[in-house]
Protein backbone atom coordinates (compact mmCIF):
# COMPACT_ATOMS: atom_id res chain seq x y z
CA UNK A 1 0.00 0.00 0.00
CA UNK A 2 1.01 3.76 -0.88
CA UNK A 3 0.56 5.22 2.39
CA UNK A 4 -1.47 5.45 5.77
CA UNK A 5 -4.43 5.96 3.62
CA UNK A 6 -4.44 2.31 2.26
CA UNK A 7 -4.09 3.78 -1.20
CA UNK A 8 -3.20 1.36 -3.90
CA UNK A 9 -0.21 2.21 -6.15
CA UNK A 10 -2.48 3.28 -9.22
CA UNK A 11 -0.37 2.98 -12.72
CA UNK A 12 -3.26 4.14 -14.75
CA UNK A 13 -2.78 5.71 -17.71
CA UNK A 14 -5.38 8.13 -17.24
CA UNK A 15 -7.47 9.21 -15.17
CA UNK A 16 -4.12 9.01 -12.92
CA UNK A 17 -2.41 9.43 -9.83
CA UNK A 18 -2.90 12.93 -8.30
CA UNK A 19 -0.22 13.96 -5.42
CA UNK A 20 -1.86 13.24 -2.15
CA UNK A 21 -0.70 16.10 -1.20
CA UNK A 22 -2.82 17.73 -3.30
CA UNK A 23 -5.81 15.95 -2.08
CA UNK A 24 -5.24 16.14 1.63
CA UNK A 25 -5.52 20.49 0.71
CA UNK A 26 -8.78 20.03 -1.93
CA UNK A 27 -10.05 17.46 1.48
CA UNK A 28 -9.62 20.60 3.79
CA UNK A 29 -10.93 23.28 0.96
CA UNK A 30 -14.24 21.25 0.16
CA UNK A 31 -16.81 22.60 2.27
CA UNK A 32 -15.45 26.00 2.87
CA UNK A 33 -12.68 27.50 0.79
CA UNK A 34 -10.38 30.10 2.67
CA UNK A 35 -13.42 31.49 4.77
CA UNK A 36 -15.40 31.67 1.78
CA UNK A 37 -18.71 29.33 3.46
CA UNK A 38 -18.75 27.26 0.36
CA UNK A 39 -16.88 24.72 -1.98
CA UNK A 40 -15.00 25.45 -5.27
CA UNK A 41 -17.46 23.33 -6.75
CA UNK A 42 -20.32 25.61 -5.94
CA UNK A 43 -18.92 29.75 -6.23
CA UNK A 44 -19.65 31.40 -9.54
CA UNK A 45 -16.67 31.15 -11.57
CA UNK A 46 -17.43 35.04 -11.99
CA UNK A 47 -16.60 35.76 -8.41
CA UNK A 48 -13.63 37.41 -6.91
CA UNK A 49 -12.44 34.25 -4.92
CA UNK A 50 -12.51 32.46 -8.26
CA UNK A 51 -10.95 34.59 -10.17
CA UNK A 52 -7.81 34.76 -8.04
CA UNK A 53 -7.83 30.63 -8.19
CA UNK A 54 -7.69 31.17 -12.27
CA UNK A 55 -5.35 33.61 -12.62
CA UNK A 56 -2.54 31.43 -9.89
CA UNK A 57 -3.59 29.03 -11.28
CA UNK A 58 -1.96 30.21 -15.02
CA UNK A 59 0.90 32.44 -13.34
CA UNK A 60 1.89 29.70 -11.57
CA UNK A 61 1.83 27.29 -14.96
CA UNK A 62 3.56 30.47 -16.57
CA UNK A 63 6.48 30.01 -14.14
CA UNK A 64 6.68 26.40 -14.00
CA UNK A 65 7.45 26.52 -17.78
CA UNK A 66 8.43 30.32 -18.62
CA UNK A 67 6.10 30.20 -20.59
CA UNK A 68 6.82 33.93 -22.66
CA UNK A 69 4.22 36.75 -22.97
CA UNK A 70 3.36 36.45 -26.39
CA UNK A 71 1.73 33.29 -26.15
CA UNK A 72 -1.60 32.52 -24.15
CA UNK A 73 -2.67 30.19 -21.43
CA UNK A 74 -6.25 28.55 -22.21
CA UNK A 75 -8.28 26.66 -19.81
CA UNK A 76 -10.89 24.37 -21.91
CA UNK A 77 -13.03 21.39 -22.13
CA UNK A 78 -13.10 18.28 -24.51
CA UNK A 79 -10.08 16.75 -23.96
CA UNK A 80 -7.68 16.37 -26.43
CA UNK A 81 -10.13 14.71 -29.08
CA UNK A 82 -12.03 18.25 -29.41
CA UNK A 83 -8.47 19.30 -30.27
CA UNK A 84 -7.62 16.80 -32.90
CA UNK A 85 -10.71 19.43 -35.00
CA UNK A 86 -9.57 22.85 -32.86
CA UNK A 87 -5.89 22.79 -34.34
CA UNK A 88 -6.71 22.38 -38.14
CA UNK A 89 -10.38 25.00 -37.96
CA UNK A 90 -7.56 27.47 -36.12
CA UNK A 91 -4.29 27.25 -38.07
CA UNK A 92 -5.21 25.80 -41.45
CA UNK A 93 -4.66 29.51 -43.89
CA UNK A 94 -3.07 27.76 -46.25
CA UNK A 95 -5.37 24.53 -46.19
CA UNK A 96 -2.39 22.01 -45.73
CA UNK A 97 -0.84 20.53 -42.82
CA UNK A 98 1.81 17.89 -42.16
CA UNK A 99 1.55 15.09 -39.78
CA UNK A 100 3.95 12.38 -37.98
CA UNK A 101 1.44 9.86 -36.95
CA UNK A 102 3.55 7.55 -34.43
CA UNK A 103 0.27 6.22 -32.08
CA UNK A 104 -3.36 6.06 -31.82
CA UNK A 105 -3.91 9.59 -30.94
CA UNK A 106 -2.30 10.85 -33.77
CA UNK A 107 -3.86 8.98 -36.07
CA UNK A 108 -6.84 9.90 -35.18
CA UNK A 109 -5.94 13.84 -35.28
CA UNK A 110 -4.42 12.78 -38.72
CA UNK A 111 -8.07 11.38 -39.81
CA UNK A 112 -9.62 14.18 -37.67
CA UNK A 113 -7.55 16.80 -39.62
CA UNK A 114 -8.46 15.61 -43.10
CA UNK A 115 -12.20 17.04 -42.79
CA UNK A 116 -10.88 20.33 -42.99
CA UNK A 117 -7.66 20.21 -45.54
CA UNK A 118 -5.22 18.63 -47.13
CA UNK A 119 -2.98 16.56 -44.41
CA UNK A 120 -0.07 15.17 -44.99
CA UNK A 121 1.77 12.13 -43.08
CA UNK A 122 4.99 12.65 -43.95
CA UNK A 123 6.24 10.21 -41.10
CA UNK A 124 4.72 6.68 -39.72
CA UNK A 125 5.75 4.56 -36.98
CA UNK A 126 2.76 2.13 -37.96
CA UNK A 127 4.44 -0.26 -39.58
CA UNK A 128 5.62 -1.75 -36.33
CA UNK A 129 2.77 -1.01 -34.18
CA UNK A 130 4.06 2.54 -33.13
CA UNK A 131 6.97 0.74 -31.27
CA UNK A 132 9.40 3.60 -32.47
CA UNK A 133 10.28 7.23 -33.05
CA UNK A 134 10.75 7.86 -36.68
CA UNK A 135 14.03 9.64 -37.73
CA UNK A 136 12.53 12.78 -38.36
CA UNK A 137 15.88 15.12 -39.16
CA UNK A 138 15.07 15.55 -42.61
CA UNK A 139 11.37 15.15 -43.29
CA UNK A 140 9.20 15.84 -46.46
CA UNK A 141 7.77 19.16 -45.28
CA UNK A 142 5.45 20.95 -47.84
CA UNK A 143 6.31 24.46 -48.92
CA UNK A 144 2.42 25.20 -47.94
CA UNK A 145 1.97 23.53 -44.74
CA UNK A 146 0.41 25.86 -41.86
CA UNK A 147 2.08 23.51 -39.57
CA UNK A 148 4.00 19.64 -38.69
CA UNK A 149 1.66 17.91 -36.21
CA UNK A 150 3.18 16.02 -33.44
CA UNK A 151 1.87 13.78 -30.34
CA UNK A 152 5.14 13.94 -28.48
CA UNK A 153 4.88 11.13 -25.63
CA UNK A 154 2.76 8.41 -26.73
CA UNK A 155 0.42 6.52 -23.79
CA UNK A 156 -0.45 3.63 -25.61
CA UNK A 157 3.13 2.94 -26.92
CA UNK A 158 5.44 4.38 -24.24
CA UNK A 159 7.27 6.05 -27.04
CA UNK A 160 8.73 9.67 -26.81
CA UNK A 161 9.84 12.36 -29.15
CA UNK A 162 13.36 12.76 -27.10
CA UNK A 163 14.42 14.81 -30.30
CA UNK A 164 11.54 17.59 -31.84
CA UNK A 165 11.31 16.97 -35.89
CA UNK A 166 13.23 19.53 -37.92
CA UNK A 167 10.05 21.36 -39.12
CA UNK A 168 12.40 23.26 -41.70
CA UNK A 169 10.89 26.26 -40.30
CA UNK A 170 6.75 25.44 -39.97
CA UNK A 171 4.78 25.83 -36.77
CA UNK A 172 5.23 22.96 -34.63
CA UNK A 173 2.15 21.73 -32.95
CA UNK A 174 2.12 19.31 -30.11
CA UNK A 175 -0.07 17.31 -27.97
CA UNK A 176 1.78 17.16 -24.97
CA UNK A 177 -1.37 15.32 -22.98
CA UNK A 178 0.69 12.77 -21.16
CA UNK A 179 4.11 13.87 -20.58
CA UNK A 180 2.91 17.13 -19.51
CA UNK A 181 5.24 19.19 -16.43
CA UNK A 182 7.39 16.11 -16.48
CA UNK A 183 10.10 18.07 -17.96
CA UNK A 184 11.73 21.17 -18.79
CA UNK A 185 9.77 22.41 -22.24
CA UNK A 186 11.17 25.37 -24.16
CA UNK A 187 8.09 26.60 -25.07
CA UNK A 188 9.30 28.95 -27.71
CA UNK A 189 10.19 25.91 -29.90
CA UNK A 190 6.13 25.63 -30.26
CA UNK A 191 3.59 27.41 -32.03
CA UNK A 192 1.13 25.42 -29.83
CA UNK A 193 1.32 23.00 -26.86
CA UNK A 194 -1.90 21.30 -25.72
CA UNK A 195 -2.48 18.45 -23.23
CA UNK A 196 -4.98 17.06 -21.18
CA UNK A 197 -4.61 17.41 -18.15
CA UNK A 198 -5.89 13.78 -16.59
CA UNK A 199 -2.66 11.95 -17.06
CA UNK A 200 0.12 14.47 -15.15
CA UNK A 201 -1.59 17.77 -14.01
CA UNK A 202 -5.32 17.59 -12.64
CA UNK A 203 -8.10 15.33 -13.18
CA UNK A 204 -10.19 14.53 -16.09
CA UNK A 205 -12.20 17.74 -17.69
CA UNK A 206 -9.67 20.33 -18.12
CA UNK A 207 -7.78 20.21 -21.18
CA UNK A 208 -4.40 22.49 -21.26
CA UNK A 209 -3.56 25.08 -24.71
CA UNK A 210 -0.72 27.23 -24.79
CA UNK A 211 -0.62 29.05 -27.90
CA UNK A 212 1.62 31.94 -29.76
CA UNK A 213 -0.37 34.71 -29.65
CA UNK A 214 0.20 35.50 -33.51
CA UNK A 215 -1.90 32.26 -34.33
CA UNK A 216 -5.15 33.33 -32.89
CA UNK A 217 -7.03 34.33 -35.78
CA UNK A 218 -10.05 36.36 -36.32
CA UNK A 219 -10.61 35.53 -40.17
CA UNK A 220 -12.27 31.87 -39.54
CA UNK A 221 -14.89 30.31 -41.75
CA UNK A 222 -18.45 31.82 -40.80
CA UNK A 223 -19.34 27.95 -40.28
CA UNK A 224 -16.72 27.59 -37.24
CA UNK A 225 -19.05 27.39 -34.04
CA UNK A 226 -17.84 30.17 -31.80
CA UNK A 227 -16.40 27.41 -29.04
CA UNK A 228 -14.30 26.23 -31.13
CA UNK A 229 -12.53 29.54 -31.86
CA UNK A 230 -9.30 30.26 -29.91
CA UNK A 231 -9.64 33.40 -30.00
CA UNK A 232 -13.45 33.84 -28.30
CA UNK A 233 -11.59 31.57 -25.01
CA UNK A 234 -8.31 34.08 -25.67
CA UNK A 235 -10.46 36.91 -25.23
CA UNK A 236 -12.39 36.10 -22.65
CA UNK A 237 -9.62 34.42 -20.55
CA UNK A 238 -10.94 30.78 -20.33
CA UNK A 239 -14.36 32.40 -18.69
CA UNK A 240 -16.19 32.83 -21.70
CA UNK A 241 -18.38 30.11 -20.29
CA UNK A 242 -18.40 28.20 -17.41
CA UNK A 243 -15.05 26.43 -17.37
CA UNK A 244 -13.97 23.34 -15.51
CA UNK A 245 -13.95 25.17 -12.50
CA UNK A 246 -13.29 22.71 -9.61
CA UNK A 247 -10.61 21.07 -12.12
CA UNK A 248 -8.79 24.06 -12.75
CA UNK A 249 -8.76 24.51 -9.17
CA UNK A 250 -6.98 21.03 -8.45
CA UNK A 251 -4.52 21.69 -11.59
CA UNK A 252 -3.50 25.33 -9.50
CA UNK A 253 -2.95 23.14 -6.64
CA UNK A 254 -0.77 20.34 -8.97
CA UNK A 255 0.99 23.44 -10.17
CA UNK A 256 1.83 24.46 -6.68
CA UNK A 257 3.15 20.66 -5.48
CA UNK A 258 5.57 20.58 -8.63
CA UNK A 259 6.77 24.28 -7.53
CA UNK A 260 7.29 23.04 -4.12
CA UNK A 261 8.91 19.78 -5.37
CA UNK A 262 11.70 22.08 -7.02
CA UNK A 263 9.99 22.87 -10.45
CA UNK A 264 10.78 21.26 -13.54
CA UNK A 265 14.19 20.21 -13.37
CA UNK A 266 14.12 18.29 -10.29
CA UNK A 267 10.72 16.69 -11.45
CA UNK A 268 12.76 15.48 -14.58
CA UNK A 269 14.89 14.39 -11.96
CA UNK A 270 12.89 12.27 -10.07
CA UNK A 271 10.93 10.76 -13.53
CA UNK A 272 14.13 9.79 -15.05
CA UNK A 273 14.96 7.54 -11.93
CA UNK A 274 11.98 5.91 -11.56
CA UNK A 275 12.12 4.89 -15.32
CA UNK A 276 15.88 3.65 -15.10
CA UNK A 277 14.58 1.59 -12.04
CA UNK A 278 11.78 0.18 -14.37
CA UNK A 279 14.05 -0.53 -17.25
CA UNK A 280 16.61 -1.45 -15.78
CA UNK A 281 14.74 -4.29 -14.44
CA UNK A 282 13.12 -5.21 -18.03
CA UNK A 283 16.78 -5.23 -19.61
CA UNK A 284 17.71 -7.78 -17.23
CA UNK A 285 14.53 -9.87 -17.03
CA UNK A 286 14.34 -13.66 -17.90
CA UNK A 287 10.47 -12.96 -18.12
CA UNK A 288 9.54 -9.32 -18.63
CA UNK A 289 10.52 -7.59 -21.77
CA UNK A 290 9.89 -3.85 -22.78
CA UNK A 291 8.46 -3.68 -25.93
CA UNK A 292 9.77 -0.51 -27.49
CA UNK A 293 12.87 0.58 -29.15
CA UNK A 294 14.96 1.93 -26.29
CA UNK A 295 16.20 4.85 -27.98
CA UNK A 296 12.29 5.77 -28.28
CA UNK A 297 11.46 4.46 -24.83
CA UNK A 298 8.99 6.66 -22.78
CA UNK A 299 9.55 8.32 -19.64
CA UNK A 300 6.08 8.06 -18.62
CA UNK A 301 4.49 5.04 -19.60
CA UNK A 302 6.68 1.54 -19.91
CA UNK A 303 4.68 -1.21 -21.51
CA UNK A 304 5.92 -4.69 -21.11
CA UNK A 305 4.74 -8.18 -21.63
CA UNK A 306 5.68 -11.88 -20.89
CA UNK A 307 5.14 -13.00 -24.09
CA UNK A 308 2.24 -15.60 -22.86
CA UNK A 309 -0.95 -14.49 -22.91
CA UNK A 310 -1.82 -16.56 -19.61
CA UNK A 311 1.13 -15.40 -17.55
CA UNK A 312 0.44 -11.64 -18.86
CA UNK A 313 -3.57 -11.92 -17.02
CA UNK A 314 -2.03 -13.66 -14.32
CA UNK A 315 0.79 -10.94 -13.10
CA UNK A 316 -2.37 -8.44 -13.49
CA UNK A 317 -4.64 -10.47 -11.54
CA UNK A 318 -1.83 -10.83 -9.17
CA UNK A 319 -0.37 -7.33 -9.06
CA UNK A 320 -3.59 -6.04 -8.24
CA UNK A 321 -3.90 -8.00 -5.51
CA UNK A 322 -0.47 -6.70 -4.01
CA UNK A 323 -1.82 -3.33 -4.45
CA UNK A 324 -0.19 -2.33 -8.27
CA UNK A 325 -3.35 -1.38 -9.78
CA UNK A 326 -4.38 -0.67 -13.57
CA UNK A 327 -1.56 -2.41 -15.07
CA UNK A 328 -3.17 -3.90 -18.26
CA UNK A 329 -1.66 -3.00 -21.12
CA UNK A 330 -3.86 -1.21 -24.10
CA UNK A 331 -5.47 -3.48 -26.14
CA UNK A 332 -3.99 -2.77 -29.49
CA UNK A 333 -0.41 -3.32 -27.38
CA UNK A 334 -1.53 -5.99 -25.30
CA UNK A 335 0.99 -7.52 -21.83
CA UNK A 336 1.07 -4.51 -19.34
CA UNK A 337 1.49 -0.99 -19.17
CA UNK A 338 3.14 0.87 -16.23
CA UNK A 339 2.46 4.88 -16.33
CA UNK A 340 4.83 6.06 -13.73
CA UNK A 341 3.69 10.11 -13.87
CA UNK A 342 4.97 12.44 -11.73
CA UNK A 343 2.48 11.54 -8.34
CA UNK A 344 3.62 8.38 -8.38
CA UNK A 345 6.27 7.88 -5.54
CA UNK A 346 9.59 6.40 -6.22
CA UNK A 347 8.71 3.33 -3.98
CA UNK A 348 5.92 2.90 -6.42
CA UNK A 349 8.23 1.60 -8.77
CA UNK A 350 10.65 -0.10 -6.40
CA UNK A 351 7.51 -1.92 -4.89
CA UNK A 352 6.73 -2.72 -8.52
CA UNK A 353 10.13 -3.90 -9.66
CA UNK A 354 10.44 -5.98 -6.69
CA UNK A 355 6.97 -7.84 -7.20
CA UNK A 356 7.80 -8.33 -10.78
CA UNK A 357 11.14 -9.75 -9.31
CA UNK A 358 9.05 -11.69 -7.35
CA UNK A 359 6.89 -13.22 -9.87
CA UNK A 360 9.61 -13.70 -12.16
CA UNK A 361 10.91 -16.30 -9.83
CA UNK A 362 7.99 -18.40 -9.01
CA UNK A 363 7.03 -18.47 -12.79
CA UNK A 364 10.12 -18.62 -14.49
CA UNK A 365 9.53 -22.18 -14.90
CA UNK A 366 5.75 -22.99 -15.71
Amino acid sequence: MANNYNRVYNFAAGPAVLPVEVLEIARDDMLNYHGSGMSVMEMSHRSKTYDNIIKTAESDLRELMNIPDNYKVLFLQGGANLQFSMVPINLLKNGEADYIVTGQWAKKAYIEAQKYGKINKIASSEDKNFSYIPDCSDLDISPNSDYVYICENNTIYGTKFHTLPNTKGKILVSDMSSCFLSEPVDVTKYGLIFAGVQKNAGPAGVQIVIIREDLIREDLPSWCPVMLKYKTHSDNNSLYNTPPAYGIYICGLVFKWIKKTGGLEIMKQINDKKAKILYDFLDNSKLFKGTVEKESRSVMNVPFVTGSDELDKLFIEQAQKAGFVQLKGHRTVGGMRASIYNAMPVDGVIGLVDFMSKFEKENLQK
